[in-house]
């Protein structure tokens, strides 16, 4: 059966939902963030003493937090996705705003925690471990900050194929925190 040049092609199992360079900028993202891991996980095999001492100091109650906040927001992100479907504006403002929202307070306990760390004196030189640290979660950070704006502009004009590549993006950056949370916070801790 062929469609007429103003139909929309149909969305079969093989067709990926939201914008193909969304996917492509995501996909590199998530290579960028995987090759940080693995050299900190084979920098880590260099000096396990030394990287469990200094994951001491991590505060792990602000990162179990901050991933609740993440995965909530996500959650947020999602159900604008739906609204935004159903045509409904003011929700799908609503849930952009309060995902965005979740994304402020996650940034926030991320500034307290590296304000104690340059407060203890830790810093990216202290060891490798904290090298690692900084960069991964700065950047994840700054991802964040991004997706912030995303979801801002998005709410701007809430159309459904919008929202949902906003939504992307956020999930995205739920998706490297879950994946930064235990690996720096929790894998060898008490070893």
């Amino acid at each position: 059966m062929s469609r007429t040049p103003t139909e929309p092609p149909a969305r079969g199992i093989e067709a990926l939902p939201g914008d193909l360079m969304m996917w492509v900028l995501i996909v590199s993202e998530l290579l960028v963030f995987g090759a940080g891991l693995l050299a900190f996980m084979g920098v880590r095999l260099t000096d396990p003493a030394g990287f469990a001492e200094a994951q001491s100091h991590l505060d792990r109650t602000g990162a179990g937090l901050n991933t609740m906040i993440l995965v909530t927001s996500g959650w947020l992100a999602a159900r604008a996705v739906a609204a935004a479907e159903s045509a409904d504006t003011a929700r799908t403002r609503a849930l952009l705003a309060g995902a965005a929202a979740l994304g402020v307070a996650f940034l926030w306990i991320k500034w307290l925690d590296y304000a104690a760390k340059g407060a203890a004196g830790i810093t990216f030189e202290t060891h490798p471990f904290f090298t690692f640290y900084y960069l991964l979660t700065g950047f994840h950070a700054v991802h964040v900050v991004a997706g912030i704006v995303i979801l801002g502009l998005v709410a701007i004009r809430p159309r459904a194929p919008t929202v949902e590549v906003g939504a992307m993006f956020w999930h995205m950056v739920d998706l490297v925190w879950v994946l930064l949370f235990p690996i720096i916070y929790l894998l060898g801790a008490g070893a």
